[in-house]
């Protein structure tokens, strides 16, 4: 568990230093909007990860084993990148600090892959709910110090210096590989054809496999849905201000984020996968039910916070049994192929839903937004009861 809790870290990290933490740099730097808006593009390799996840399957690097060797691989690479964007800045080397990022941005993407698969070969079924609640909190807690304390260092020993030494926290990651064990050796892919076709004829070769991917798909899609309008819904709709959601939304939720994936995960020890499923989705639905309380409600600082703590401790729960779910339909042979084309899927309701809400919103207004968005829940819950069989068998 200390391991995936540092392996964890080292995978946020990179993540909000070619995202929020590079907009800032650039903003402080007096690049135009448009430009910073075009940075967003070095994201892009996060999304389309799994087009090169089947050669990790493949290839074993020289040392460590096919799972640590390529973690440590990345995490020099990204040590090597992260201190090239320090020795760099955007007034006089905008261009080549974009080819940078782009770069940190792949072997970032990388990591994430070999890291998966990493967790869902090393932990036992039993194991699943708090390993994935592990590595979501040192995951969090990267993302709190590659953001919030990278911005106030650079205001006191300047970017550069900032960067360097966040590349310095790099080494954190390596420590955890170089500690933790290898998995079990399961015989790798036989060949590149093999490790592109092999994780699709395996996954779609079980029963009900085309349901699993629904589920999949539907499962997180109330809280995306309802996610994407909560800070506009504070601050315009409730009339919080920055400060109080800066405070409370983001502050008291990272909080209550971390101590909902590790009690979630702590729970399905005891519950197993379905009924964690089962019972997360649930409080996810009625989360988003708070927020209705809070529309009618008005500026109330006290149903703010029941609001987000439910809010964000339901969310954490629900993300390990999620993480849960998608460790236990990987076998191990492909785990990092077949883990990042179902991370990639899980995102599709994001990305093809979630665009709606604003419309919805200025349809509907908060109240019924937030209550649709729970609805959202019930196909996802729908899918879980109706193949809970199928769901209590996964034992990969």
């Amino acid at each position: 568990m200390p391991v995936l809790l540092f392996l964890g870290f080292s995978s946020g990290l990179p993540l909000v230093l070619t995202a929020g933490t590079l907009q800032a740099w650039m903003t402080v730097s007096g690049i135009d909007i448009r430009t910073i808006g075009i940075f967003a593009l070095v994201g892009l390799p996060y999304t389309v990860k799994f087009l090169w996840s089947p050669l990790m399957d493949r290839f074993i690097p020289p040392f460590a084993g096919r799972r640590r060797g390529w973690i440590i691989a990345t995490q020099i690479g990204l040590i090597i990148g992260i201190g090239a964007l320090a020795m760099n800045n955007p007034q006089d080397s905008l261009w080549l600090i974009g080819l940078i990022a782009l770069m940190v941005a792949f072997t970032s993407a990388s990591q994430d892959i070999v890291s998966d698969a990493y967790r869902t070969d090393i932990l036992q079924e039993k194991e699943r709910g708090l390993g994935a609640g592990v590595f979501v909190t040192g995951y969090r807690i990267a993302m709190l110090v590659g953001g919030a304390v990278a911005l106030i260092l650079s205001d006191q020993i300047g970017w550069e210096s900032t960067y360097l030494f966040m590349a310095g926290l790099m080494f954190i990651g390596i420590g955890a590989a170089l500690f933790g064990k290898e998995p079990a050796e399961t015989s790798p892919p036989k060949n590149l054809e093999e490790a592109v076709w092999g994780p699709l004829k395996d996954f779609f070769s079980r029963p009900r496999a085309y349901i699993l991917l629904l589920l999949i798909i539907l499962y997180k899609l109330c809280d995306a849905y309802a996610s994407t309008m909560t800070t506009p819904f504070l601050i315009r709709g409730v009339g919080f201000t920055a400060t109080d959601v800066g405070t409370i939304n983001k502050g008291f939720g990272f909080v209550s984020t971390i101590i909902g994936a590790l009690v979630g995960g702590t729970l399905m020890m005891r519950l197993g996968l379905f009924r964690s499923l089962l019972i997360f989705g649930i409080l996810q639905a009625v989360s988003n039910l708070s927020f209705v309380l809070l529309a009618w409600a008005g500026k109330s600082y006290g149903v703010l916070v029941f609001t987000v703590a439910l809010e964000n401790i339901s969310g954490g729960m629900g993300t390990s049994a999620f993480v849960a779910l998608l460790m236990s339909l990987c076998n191990h042979r492909y785990s990092a192929t077949q883990y990042a084309l179902l991370s990639s899927l899980s995102a599709l309701g994001r990305t093809f839903i979630a665009p709606t809400s604003g419309y919805m919103v200025e349809i509907s207004g908060w109240a019924v937004f937030f209550f649709v968005s729970a609805l959202f829940a019930l196909p996802g819950l729908w899918l879980l009861w109706r193949f809970r069989d199928e769901i209590g068998e996964l034992k990969h």
